[in-house]
């Protein structure tokens, strides 16, 4: 039986989600830019309820939904599109991005750096917030585009995304954030945080992998220069027939996280409690990053000073415990997290690091399974 505390990489497919994609596979075979006849209009409709569903989760009008391949296109999208709409048209070159941000992201951003915008990037604070000053003095009546993740995919940590939006709107400048890891655990919603663009993906909230969606806000309007050149679909800002299956079922996931938010939220808050306190009640030392007061419910990132990176995931991989040391998108790579190294952690202590990502499904049994994994760890190392 294997123990999985990887949510933040990916969830399971939810069998709701499942049963609704799978008669499309076969049958759901219409163009939903054919709407000259019956099977095309069929595919439209079901892209439209989608939309809505996904609409509705964020507080957003149904057209302000974008369907991408992903967060990764998402924010690419938000990020290089922005940032090359308001050079072009608005004589703005300026990019503010901060230094936990998803890799993808900073790419996108180092990419722009690469065509002659000007890229600054913050520093976050050691429990892995926006440094807010920092966004003050950085701001200028250049600045198109701040960049902020709602949710840190390798902490946790829950941004005061409306003081940034603040701050950024009062110089003119758009705020995008990329959402993947907080949509379907905490409450979203774009008008309440005021962003300009906001991205998530459907395979960290029980949906299908290969989906995302990007929030483009139409009032004030926002416009993008899109990356997929070729036909009028999606507002035109990214050309392609759509995946009607895909898109069906990042509805229908994005739905179903919307009647157990709380309930999923207070469950794995009680057992990260539980994993915590039993830790502390051991002799295995450890460290927790980030903030415990403004962090996602199911999400602890746990350093362990004693235990090698090699000790602890022997350990792991021995007990049949899925858990990893940080994002999925750079676990291959053997540098320290730029997350934690933003934070001030340790190179060293960076390595021996594991992040417990809590779901659906996750339950007393694997936090008990962890729990003698890290115990045969620390006697191992002694």
């Amino acid at each position: 039986m294997q123990h999985y505390l990887d949510h933040h990489a990916t969830t399971p497919l939810a069998q709701e989600v499942e049963l609704a994609m799978a008669p499309l596979w076969r049958h759901g075979f219409g163009n939903p830019a054919s709407v000259e006849h019956s099977r095309g209009l069929a595919a439209a409709d079901r892209i439209d309820t989608a939309r809505g569903q996904v609409a509705k989760a964020l507080g957003a009008e149904a057209r302000e939904v974008v369907f991408t391949s992903g967060a990764t296109e998402a924010n690419n999208m938000a990020v290089l599109g922005a940032a090359r709409f308001r050079r072009r048209h608005e004589n703005r070159n300026h990019v503010i991005v901060f230094a936990a941000e998803h890799s993808c992201v900073l790419g996108a951003a180092r990419a722009l750096g690469d065509e002659g915008f000007r890229i600054t990037e913050l520093p976050i604070t050691s429990e892995g917030f926006a440094d807010l000053d920092a966004l003050a003095e950085a701001l200028s009546d250049r600045t198109a585009l701040v960049c902020l993740m709602l949710a840190n995919n390798e902490v946790g940590t829950l941004q005061p995304m409306r003081a940034v939006t603040e701050l950024a709107h009062a110089a003119g400048a758009w705020v995008h954030s990329d959402a993947a890891q907080a949509v379907g655990k905490v409450p979203v919603d774009v008008r309440t945080l005021d962003v300009d663009l906001l991205s998530l993906s459907g395979h960290k909230l029980y949906g299908p992998m290969g989906v995302g969606a990007l929030f483009v806000r139409r009032r004030p309007r926002v416009r993008l220069e899109p990356l997929v050149h070729g036909g009028g679909q999606e507002r035109g800002f990214r050309a392609g027939t759509l995946p009607l299956p895909l898109i069906v079922g990042l509805g229908e996931a994005v739905a179903l996280t919307q009647r157990s938010l709380a309930s999923e939220a207070q469950a794995h808050s009680a057992l990260r409690d539980t994993l915590l306190s039993e830790l502390a009640d051991s002799a295995i030392p450890f460290v927790i990053n980030g903030s415990m007061k403004q962090r996602l419910p199911g999400n602890v990132s746990l350093s362990f000073p004693t235990l090698s990176r090699d000790t602890l995931f022997a350990a792991l991989a021995d007990a049949g415990v899925a858990a990893s040391s940080g994002s999925a998108c750079s676990s291959h790579d053997v540098a320290p997290s730029h997350v934690l190294t933003a934070m001030g952690v340790p190179a060293q202590l960076a390595q021996q690091t594991l992040r417990i990502g809590l779901g659906r499904g996750s339950s007393l049994a694997d936090i008990r399974a962890l729990l003698s994994a890290l115990s045969f760890a620390s006697q191992r190392a002694v």
